[in-house]
């Protein structure tokens, strides 16, 4: 029988944590005099109470290691379990969310994908406003640590490839995996500091920068504002774009560069094909902004570096309503933030990775069907690519498209109609933030959808931060029986 009490332990710890960053925003309404903090006094309370209390209840049965059964329990049940807690000062707060938007806006907000049901931004409380930044920020960090010690341990969706390259790659220039968690969580830091810092030298209040870089660096994309990054303009986009374009890079390069090793993050084709990716989007983007709408080309090219960043990146930021520049420049945002960064980084969707080991894996079939009697051998980043990794990656584009196929016609079924319905099903899947249409596009929020899409979105949200399969997996019988 599997024993739940270690996977109870952990998140118990876990939801202590999130109580305890409660208390950010609680100090901040007092300084304030904000009648809000008894409301993250409260929330803080239950929070780590609650949190203790399982955790002791557990503590019996914490041994060295987690099974792989414990350890993919672990690493779904843990962001169920946190969203629940985070949702509280929601409820409790000057929101006054029900249940189910609070759930909403804490799954997104760890989960870092950017939807929000929340309306009026700019008139709610600083502690409400730096709670959002905090959830991305942690969800940002904890995503990096599960990219890199969890899913290439449970091989999902070509992860595993990435398991050397955390531990002993290049030469073993790399410290264990205790010292890159400290490390990775170290880099974070720096990289959260020089961007609060940036802001606020370009312009920003001390207070809007704080939050701006928490869900820059996690790649989140919450704002202050119901306007997004349309707030501020010029240098300040480019700051923001440079920002998102490091955290969407592996994290696991910056430990080898603190190291003393440059060469691995020069070197890595997925930082290659990802900046070469956005490169070609700007260009595209910019060339038809200056064609047909009355854009000026410094104007075009900083809309689009911005945007197209924002997007890929699953940051979801919006600094225009793009919904207005066209159908083919739509489309392209569509499939932009199916993308996604690099693997071990903040960024969402797909990942670069698994476009190139895919095109690695097509290449090698057509060099089949021209010489049958050859051997070929696909390689990624230099290195033979494994027939489990291929097929791995082969497993998780089919599970991305059948689940977004399946949550659009969910959607559809609650009474949305078809763009709102698959570009939400998208933008949810693919931790991207905002959708397309009036409704949930960058102009929109997601608060005048219905219960029951929002609870749909919430799951896929999930579905799409933990690489599908990791969730998929604990639903069937024989991960019950191993």
């Amino acid at each position: 029988m599997l024993d739940l009490r270690p996977v109870g332990y952990v998140i118990g710890l876990l939801v202590a944590v999130l109580g305890l960053a409660m208390i950010l925003p609680l100090l901040l309404d007092i300084a304030g005099d904000r009648n809000n903090w008894s409301v993250f006094a409260r929330s803080a309370l239950i929070t780590i109470l609650s949190g203790s209390l399982i955790a002791l209840s557990c503590s019996n049965g914490v041994k060295e290691g987690l099974s792989i059964q414990q350890t993919f329990l672990l690493t779904v049940t843990v962001w169920i379990a946190l969203p629940l807690f985070g949702a509280i000062p929601f409820m409790l707060g000057a929101t006054e969310s029900r249940f189910v938007d609070a759930f909403f806006e804490a799954m997104s907000g760890l989960t870092t994908t950017g939807s929000t049901v929340l309306e009026g931004l700019d008139e709610l409380p600083r502690g409400i406003l730096l709670w959002r930044g905090i959830l991305q920020w942690l969800g940002g960090i904890g995503i990096i640590v599960v990219a890199m010690v969890f899913l290439p341990e449970l091989r999902v969706g070509g992860m595993q490839i990435f398991k050397s390259e955390a531990f002993d790659t290049m030469g073993k220039i790399l410290p264990r995996a205790g010292q890159i968690a400290s490390q990775i969580s170290t880099i974070y830091i720096a990289l959260t500091m020089i961007c609060v810092l940036t802001y606020i030298t370009l312009g920003m209040s001390t207070f809007d920068a704080t939050v701006h870089a928490l869900t820059t660096i996690s790649t989140g994309g919450f704002s202050n504002y119901d306007a997004s990054f349309g707030t501020f303009s010029g240098r300040m986009e480019y700051a923001a774009s440079v920002f998102m374009i490091l955290a969407a890079l592996p994290f696991v390069r910056y430990v080898q560069l603190i190291n003393g090793h440059a060469r691995p993050i020069w070197r890595d084709t997925q930082v290659h094909a990802f900046l070469g990716t956005i490169a070609v989007l700007v260009f595209v983007m910019a060339l038809v902004l200056t064609n047909i709408f009355p854009h000026h080309w410094e104007q075009a090219v900083r809309e689009s570096l911005f945007n197209i960043t924002s997007i890929m990146t699953g940051t979801g930021y919006a600094s225009v309503d793009y919904m207005g520049w066209g159908p083919f420049l739509i489309s392209l945002f569509f499939f932009a933030g199916l993308i996604g960064g690099c693997a071990g980084s903040t960024a969402c969707s797909i990942k670069i990775f698994r476009y190139q080991l895919l095109f690695a894996s097509i290449r090698m079939q057509v060099r089949k069907i021209r010489s049958p009697n050859g051997v070929f051998v696909p390689r990624f980043n230099r290195r033979p690519i494994t027939e489990d990794v291929l097929s791995s990656v082969m497993s998780f584009f089919m599970f991305f498209v059948l689940t977004l196929g399946l949550v659009a016609v969910a959607l559809s079924l609650t009474g949305l109609d078809f763009i709102t319905s698959i570009s939400g099903a998208a933008t949810a899947l693919a931790n991207v933030g905002p959708g397309l249409g009036d409704q949930i596009g960058p102009a929109g929020n997601f608060a005048g959808l219905n219960d029951t899409a929002k609870w749909i979105l919430a799951f896929t949200m999930l579905v799409g931060r933990l690489e599908v399969m990791a969730v998929y997996v604990i639903f069937t019988v024989r991960f019950w029986r191993a």
